[in-house]
């Protein structure tokens, strides 16, 4: 590669990271939850870059065990000290608030104002993220270190909110391939100023979805934004018609630290989704493959029993695992424009494996065939290359009987997947190959 190429490469490459970021940053002050304006906010800023259609869903549905909840909706907060000095700002802060906290506007003394705070004792400093969707009750987070500092007086509390009969929003975006076969990715927008953690995800898929849409790809892509847990519950049940024909799946979350990647297996366990994660991650430094479990975002209820979607889980450090988790930590510092590239390109490779694992059937399977005559060993320049390239044609030669996926033969032979891509395109384009089916 020569040095304009390369410099060319990273300039793009940092074009993406800094997008995502940039991205990140524009989302950050938002005030999300599972339903409400800040949800609106957001898929709207996303649908400048992508064709993202908003779908509303009436509080009160009936989403299989589940009804959409009531609208929540915040305008401010605070608390004040006697001397009218506000020592808890929602504006600075929106992790401040409980998220769905019922409105409060009263004076309370020191003693019942801590029975509705809640704090992190372990990390004194940080602010936890804190969430009553399904019991009514008002409250604040704030850090310990402050609580601690708090004297007897008397607290003015305001938290401006509001519940009422509204609408659960979600956006979806559809990117018809040559199949109706799809590939599904999918993100949880309900969290307010957490990055790595809700953000990272969001941009993830924000800039994945940009790239397919300009593709020509097999597959048709699904992108889905939704609430975690009662967003992905709502779409099952508004979706089970096509189910089927769901093929490979993703959810994307905690994409934008530096951790090791980690990929949790869909409930199968051997699907062909989680095939292709591990052959990948044998290749990244740390990474480490989960067994699936009933516990974590929305890859559950795309896993559950009567679905049993082919639906992993990719992410860095996975929840619980990185004390920032559900804090004022996990910040604009916590997350860099490399890492989100980093997952960027891994995720293109994602695409680049699903896109090209086909079975072949070998049109000359009688001996070798005669490649000089055909043009096949000068493909590429390079001695290096040359030989990865002369091994991938016969490779696929031997094993394309029909049985054999290029993902297998990647496996076998221990070669690149794009050089047995590109060498399988080849002996298309040359009629000694043709798809298995």
């Amino acid at each position: 590669m020569s040095q304009r190429s390369t410099i060319q490469k990273i300039d793009r490459e940092m074009n993406s990271g800094h997008l995502m970021f940039e991205l990140a940053k524009r989302l950050y002050p938002i005030c999300r939850s599972i339903t409400g304006n800040g949800v609106r906010e957001t898929l709207s800023i996303v649908k400048e870059i992508i064709p993202l259609e908003m779908v509303e869903v009436p509080s009160g549905t009936k989403v299989l065990d589940w009804e959409v909840p009531e609208e929540w909706n915040i305008g401010d907060a605070w608390i004040k000290n006697s001397a009218g000095e506000k020592i808890i700002d929602f504006k600075q802060l929106n992790l401040h608030v409980l998220n769905y906290s019922t409105p409060v506007d009263r004076q309370v003394g020191l003693k019942e104002l801590k029975e509705h705070v809640f704090t992190l004792p372990e990390y004194p400093e940080w602010v936890p993220y804190r969430t009553s969707y399904y019991n009514r009750q008002w409250g604040f987070c704030m850090s310990q270190k402050q609580l601690e500092s708090l004297p007897e007086d008397s607290y003015q509390v305001k938290i401006d909110s509001e519940l009422k009969p509204g609408s659960l929003t979600y956006g979806e975006f559809v990117v018809p391939g040559k199949s109706e076969e799809e590939v599904l990715f999918s993100c949880h927008i309900c969290h307010p100023s957490l990055c790595n953690d809700n953000l990272s995800g969001i941009a993830l898929a924000t800039y994945i979805a940009e790239f397919v849409k300009s593709k020509a790809l097999h597959y048709t892509y699904r992108f889905l934004f939704i609430p975690g847990t009662i967003g992905s519950i709502t779409w099952l049940s508004r979706n089970e018609d096509l189910l089927e024909k769901i093929k490979y799946g993703l959810v994307l979350t905690l994409l934008g630290d530096s951790s090791p990647f980690h990929y949790k297996k869909s409930r199968r366990g051997d699907a062909e989704i989680d095939r292709i994660m591990n052959w990948l991650l044998e290749k990244e430094e740390g990474a480490r493959l989960l067994d699936f479990s009933p516990y974590g975002y929305d890859e559950r209820q795309f896993c559950s029993p009567g679905f049993n979607l082919p639906v992993g889980r990719l992410s860095r450090k996975p929840h619980g695992e990185f004390p920032e988790y559900h804090t004022s930590a996990d910040n604009l510092d916590f997350i860099q424009p490399e890492h989100l590239n980093r997952s960027y390109e891994f995720l293109l490779k994602v695409i680049s494996v699903i896109e090209g694992n086909k079975k072949w059937i070998n049109l000359s399977p009688k001996g070798e065939p005669q490649l000089g005559k055909r043009g096949l060993y000068k493909q590429v320049g390079g001695m290096a290359q040359q030989k990865d390239y002369q091994m991938a044609i016969l490779w696929i030669l031997n094993y394309s009987d029909g049985n054999h996926s290029l993902l297998d033969i990647a496996k076998k032979s221990g070669i690149e997947f794009s050089v047995l891509n590109k060498a399988a395109m080849d002996l298309q384009h040359a009629s000694l190959l043709k798809p298995a089916s």
